[in-house]
């Protein structure tokens, strides 16, 4: 039996890599040639590496099993072709993440107890309290665990992780990644095909790579990110994403919160109560689907969506739709563009929706309107 090698894939948001489909749990056959970026079935060893060709914003990502014949190029990553692969698992981007950071550890020299280290392939541990542990060499990890702390690193291909409260994991590295698990924390990524990931409460995943993802799953909190093709990610309550940049993408699902995007080509979405979800680009969308809840969306060519009850869909950009499709929902476009509008029983059955466009059907622009029981427009506040 051929040698398997435990290998990590990246692929497009349909689990497609080089528009070929592959299927998690199943393992797939090349029958031609085997070449390192040229044919065959392509995964890296390091999971960091994969960042280079699956950006986190855009990706989905899985462990596999690389096997048959192989080849790879001499001096490159760690990327390898091979004739079989098995795809084994899903992972989440978390999980991956964990996975890169196991896999410098298992690269690492255990006898070594140095607290800072400066070489590639190295480590960096610290589990005291009111303490720091510093890596500056790539393809590396600073870990710690302790309170009042801090982990950074700042080479490529690496990782900074801190799992204690009061504290931070600070990277600068591309294709690397940060990660803080502690309360009252923040986990800072500035490298581009990067990722800032945080689950404490009171914190904050800040990431301003382009390629990259910033998320953040606690309560209290914010995910930001400011670069292109990207995205941010946050479903604490009380808490907001933020992205700024082109071709990305700002998620919120927590109640009392807020999904933020300003780029081009992008989308705010917010499913949570009392929310709102905003996008100010041309050729994008807001979509909210929660509660007494808002989308809004000031680009050209663009819409904005709401199913909540009780909430509103606003649009200003020219050929541009608002869209409110929940019990009571409320829709206003400006000149130029066009709203859709739902009523609803008391139970959400549908009894009647609607479209039309500014200038027409009485629509005056920049002004709210609901659907009555007759199915007509009727103004409100």
């Amino acid at each position: 039996m051929t040698k398997e090698i435990v290998t990590f894939k990246g692929f497009n948001k349909d689990l497609k890599c080089r528009g070929f489909q592959f299927a998690i749990g199943e393992t797939f056959h090349h029958d031609g040639k085997v070449e390192a970026c040229g044919s065959g079935f392509h995964a890296c060893e390091c999971p960091f590496d994969v960042f280079s060709y699956y950006p986190p914003a855009e990706s989905r990502y899985a462990e596999t099993i690389s096997f048959g014949i192989t080849d790879s190029e001499e001096g490159g990553d760690t990327k390898i072709a091979s004739s079989s692969i098995t795809i084994k698992d899903e992972l989440t981007l978390p999980q991956f993440i964990q996975r890169g950071i196991e896999w410098i550890w298992s690269k690492i020299d255990k006898s070594l107890e140095q607290q800072i280290m400066c070489g590639s392939w190295s480590a960096a541990t610290n589990t005291g309290d009111r303490s720091a542990a510093t890596n500056t060499g790539n393809r590396s990890a600073a870990t710690n665990t302790g309170y009042q702390s801090a982990a950074t690193n700042t080479g490529n291909r690496s990782a900074a992780t801190n799992t204690g409260d009061w504290s931070a994991a600070t990277n600068t590295g591309y294709q690397s990644a940060a990660t803080n698990t502690g309360n009252r924390s923040a986990a800072t990524n500035t490298g581009y095909q990067s990722a800032a990931t945080n689950t404490g409460d009171c914190s904050a995943a800040t990431n301003t790579g382009d390629w990259s993802a910033a998320t953040n799953t606690g309560d209290r909190s914010a995910a930001t990110n400011t670069g292109d093709r990207s995205a941010a990610t946050n479903t604490g309550n009380r808490s907001a994403a933020t992205n700024t940049g082109y071709r990305s993408a700002a998620t919120n699902t927590g109640n009392r919160s807020a999904a933020t995007n300003t780029g081009d080509w992008s989308a705010a979405t917010n499913t949570g109560d009392w929310s709102a979800a905003t996008n100010t680009g041309d050729w994008s969308a807001a979509t909210n689907t929660g509660y007494q809840s808002a989308a809004t969306n000031t680009g050209d060519c663009s819409a904005a969506t709401n199913t909540g009850d009780c909430s509103a869909a606003e649009v200003s950009g020219s050929q541009s739709v608002a869209a409110s499709l929940g019990i009571e929902g409320k829709a206003r476009a400006s000149e130029g563009g066009a709203i859709v509008l739902c009523y609803r029983d008391e139970d959400g059955e549908l009894i009647h929706i609607r479209a039309s466009k500014v200038g027409e059907n009485g629509i005056m622009p920049n002004t709210w309107y609901q659907l009555d029981k007759d199915g007509e427009f009727v103004e409100c506040e």
